[in-house]
This record gives C-alpha cells, structure tokens and sequence, in this order.
C-alpha cells in the first residue's frame, strides 16, 4: 500500500469511473486497474462492484475511504511542512446538512476538496434539510446543502449539485389500508398521509396533492427531517411522500414500497452559502469544487 494507490481508489470513489481516474492520476486504465487490484490483495477485501461502464463501492469500500483520505491529509501536511510550504488555505468550514446527505452527497463533495486542500477542517451538523437556509442566514453554517426553494433570497448564492425524484410510498405489510390501495381508483381523501412538515418536499407534496385532486389531505402526521416518514412508512402508519434519496438509503426501505401514481416534479439539491461568503478564499475553494460536481443520487 502506498499513497499513490491510496488517491487513486480515493479519485475512483469520487469518479466511479476507471477512465476519468486513469486520465485525472496520468496512468493507463489497464495500470489503474492493477493498482486497486494490489490495493485489494493488500487488503484482503474487494473495494468495488465493477460492471462495463461504471464501478460501485463495497462496504468495504466505504470503510476505507475515511481512513485513506486520513493518510492522505497527514502524508501531505507532512509534506508540506518537510518542504516548509506556507501557502495551503487553513481554517475551517462549517457545514449544515441532513442525515441522509452527510453520506450520500457529502462525500463524494468533499473527496477531491480534501484532496486539494488538506489543511482545511470541517465542522458538521445535520438536521432537518428545510432549515438549511435558515442556518446560512443565521449564521450558524458556513456552507448548506439544501433543496433550491421556489423563492431563494437575493443575500443566498446556490449552485446545484444534483436533481432529487420524489415517490409516493406505502407499507408492503402491517397496515389497515391496503385494500383501499389496490383498488382501481383509491379514495386519497381517507388514506392517512405522512408528508415533510415544511421546505420544499412539502411544496412538492403541496403541489401533488392538488394535481390529484386530493382538496383536504388526511394527514397523519407532518414530520421534520424526511429520515422518521420511511420508519412512519415502514410501520404502517400511513402513506408517505418523501425524496428518493432518502428512500434509497434507508434501512426500512425492504418493508416500503413505491406506488405507481401521478410523478411528483423533482427538485434541484446543491450547495449554498450567504454571497458575501463567496469573497472567502475557504468557500471559493469549495465553490469551485461544486461547480464541477452533478451528483447521482
């Protein structure tokens, strides 16, 4: 095991992609590939899912990562301080996200950015993703990751990131209303609905329960943070509208299932920050960054 390899698998997390990370370290496909091959016999564990186009991280994988980006940052402060460098940026970033994003979003933002910039620190807080705004004008957070509201305010800067689809769900087994979803026709107005308390999941729920023609929602419950609606879901405790992201990584999502109705207008999910913010050589750094990235979620 030795650095090179170690940036290369972390490039590879970042691009999943052999030629993108081939050409990105200046090697041949065929030598990156030998490279992550020595770092898996090292390690005595497969790192990637592999398929013609594009490659997937194992568990493994991700337990990797971190330790690897570790290395990689004292390897390079060390470096740095041998070759008595003084102008890498320093400080640290504060950042506001959900849950589900800390792990979806978050990593594959910051991979590369640390490989640029080792020597900046990060502080991060989740929470309910429709106060992301809220935080960067109080504030509390350097940097968001947030859903680009209907109406963003003119002191907030936004740059997308990645395009988040919303479903329909409802419990495979457990609940009191399946037969009512298996008819022809389903009466919305007496099904219970689980639906994001605010922000602009809610608008997007808002705005599906009108094109359904649904006038008065029943809702059971109005929840803060989309994490609690697929458990809620998953319970029985209703039918839920919540982002497809959240879905796909929660660990209930085998006891839910996606029902087959009239699409929900996704949303656009980025990273934002006050404007005046964008002056600090930090956020530029960032910035940059994100201007590069589209997600997949």
């Amino acid at each position: 095991m030795n650095i090179k390899s170690l940036q290369m698998f972390v490039h590879l997390c970042d691009s999943n992609n052999f030629s993108k990370t081939a050409s990105a370290m200046h090697v041949s496909p065929s030598a990156l590939s030998r490279q992550i091959q020595k770092l898996e016999q090292d390690i005595g564990q497969v790192l990637f899912l592999r398929d013609n186009r594009s490659v997937e991280l194992t568990q493994a994988g991700k337990k990797l990562l971190p330790v690897a980006l570790k290395i990689i940052s004292e390897w390079q402060q060390y470096h740095s301080q041998a070759q008595g460098r003084s102008d890498e940026l320093k400080g640290e970033i504060r950042i506001f996200c959900s849950v589900t994003a800390s792990y979806s979003h978050l990593p594959q933002l910051l991979s590369t950015f640390r490989l640029q910039h080792p020597f900046i620190e990060f502080k991060l807080s989740t929470g309910d993703p429709a106060k992301a705004i809220d935080r960067i004008l109080s504030d509390d957070a350097d940097i968001a990751i947030s859903a680009y509201p209907d109406q963003l305010p003119s002191r907030v800067a936004f740059e997308t990131i990645s395009e988040i689809p919303l479903s329909v769900i409802a419990p495979i087994s457990g609940n009191s209303f399946a037969e009512p979803l298996n008819l022809d026709k389903p009466d919305w107005n007496s099904l219970p609905f689980i639906v994001p308390q605010h922000g602009t999941a809610r608008d997007r729920a808002n705005a599906w329960f009108k094109a359904m023609k649904i006038r008065k929602p029943n809702l059971y419950a109005q929840v803060s943070g989309h994490e609690a609606i697929i458990s809620m879901v998953a319970l029985g405790c209703g039918v839920g509208i919540a982002p497809d992201v959240v879905i796909n990584n929660s660990p209930v999502r085998d006891k839910i299932q996606r029902l087959k109705v009239l699409p929900i207008e996704p949303f656009k999910l980025g990273v934002c920050c006050k404007r005046s913010q964008l002056e600090n050589p930090l956020i530029q750094a960032l910035w940059k960054v994100a201007e590069t990235k589209y997600i997949t979620p």
